[in-house]
């Protein structure tokens, strides 16, 4: 074993007060020091080469080369090991070359600010994320405490989810919703602002800061597991696919947690919401083009709290070249433009992915497959035959049958 496999990497957590004496020796015993352009003013006196932080590649390119020479001291804010550096230095170097040293994060700091408990909390970091992705992030937990970067800021993140929840027409939501933003932890210029989501949507923050978000209210846990009942999905005229029905779906589409699904001709919404529910990182496109089923789909995100789902207005297959392409897709209605809907499907679909159709008529139910191979798709025919009977003195009730199509890549 080389020497140079002992050379260590120090990561030292600086906290509101700056480095204090034993962090200042430990970093002069090093041959080099990483720091932030904010961080690097505490360490310019201490004779050692600076390396800068960004580019982030670059990095940790040089802090492998100075690691050949001695031990590397890399300074980051409070906790390094909690959305920080930390998981990047270990996915590159190891567990055993690290030391960390933390100190106390901007998490705690922002809590003891606010008064709040922080044992219970959510915690997000918003760092690269689109901001289609932040109400189905937030709005499922009573409590979020996010890490905000310079595209997700606190008014940016507020706007965002009073959009969206006015587009829903979710004035309970709204209204429940109380945001605190703390600044500049620790520095002379701290500052703490709470407000409605209008409120912080109107202000402008500096770019260290911490948001918590509440909301008032009862949180019933349903769990994320399949198994709404038609009674519980808004709906119109008995228009939903049935309860057993739209089990065989959920088992024929395999869904995966994260990813694409596409609800094509979604009706009231029934499949997506089952979808969304059970897998919450799952982003769902419910596609319908009537009036009155985009108000029950909207109506169902909000009694249900799926805000991963996401209505999109307008008829396919025109209104499907906008959305991302789909890790599974199923068509529940086509308007009479089925072949025309596979088409643009088969040829959107990612690798892996399952395309299912329901055919309730005979002839979709003969012409659907062969316009699934066309496209160069495999195809799985299931025919479903569902009985009910509620009472014991009442005979069977028989619904319409239902023949199930699935086509894989």
């Amino acid at each position: 074993m080389s020497k140079e496999t002992w050379h260590r990497i120090i990561v030292i957590g600086v906290g509101p007060g700056g480095l204090d004496r034993e962090q200042r020796q430990r970093i002069s015993a090093c041959r080099a020091v990483v720091a932030s352009q904010r961080l690097t003013p505490l360490v310019e006196g201490l004779g050692r080469e600076i390396l800068p932080v960004t580019p982030l590649p670059a990095m940790l390119d040089d802090l492998a080369a100075a690691l050949a020479g001695g031990d590397v001291a890399v300074l980051a804010s409070g906790d390094p090991l909690f959305f920080g550096i930390g998981r990047t230095l270990i996915r590159r170097f190891g567990r055993r070359r690290i030391m960390f040293h933390p100190a106390l994060s901007a998490v705690q700091l922002a809590c003891a600010r606010f008064r709040v408990p922080w044992d219970d909390m959510v915690f997000l970091s918003l760092h690269g994320r689109e901001a289609g992705e932040l109400a189905a992030r937030i709005l499922p937990y009573p409590r979020v405490m996010l890490f905000t970067d310079h595209r997700n800021t606190p008014d940016r993140v507020a706007a965002t989810l009073l959009q969206t929840l006015e587009a829903l027409d979710d004035r309970r939501r709204i209204d429940s919703l109380r945001l605190r933003v703390a600044e500049n932890l620790g520095l002379a210029d701290e500052r703490l602002t709470s407000g409605s989501l209008a409120e912080i949507a109107a202000s402008r923050f500096g770019p260290l800061n911490m948001l918590l978000i509440e909301q008032e209210g009862r949180f019933p846990v349903s769990g994320f597991a399949p198994g709404l009942t038609e009674a519980e999905i808004i709906h119109s005229r008995g228009l939903i696919t049935k309860d057993e029905v739209r089990a065989v779906l959920l088992h024929r589409l395999r869904l995966p947690r994260q990813g694409v699904f596409w609800d094509v001709g979604a009706g009231s919404g029934s499949v997506s919401v089952e979808a969304a529910r059970s897998c919450p990182d799952l982003r769902v496109l419910a596609v319908e083009r009537r009036a009155g089923e985009q108000e029950n789909i909207r109506a169902n995100i909000v009694r249900h709290r799926v805000y991963n789902l996401c209505l999109v207005p307008g008829e396919a297959p025109g209104v499907l070249a906008e959305l991302p392409d789909p890790d599974r897709i199923f068509i529940g209605g086509s308007g009479g433009r089925l072949r025309e809907i596979i088409a643009a499907c088969a040829g959107r679909l990612r690798p892996g992915g399952r395309l299912v159709v329901n055919a309730v008529l005979a002839a979709t139910a003969g012409e659907a497959p062969r316009w699934l191979a066309e496209n160069g798709l495999a195809v799985d025919i299931r025919r479903l035959q569902v009985e009910r009977k509620e009472e014991m003195d009442r005979d069977w009730q028989k619904l319409n049958p239902i023949t199930i199509i699935t086509a894989t890549i």
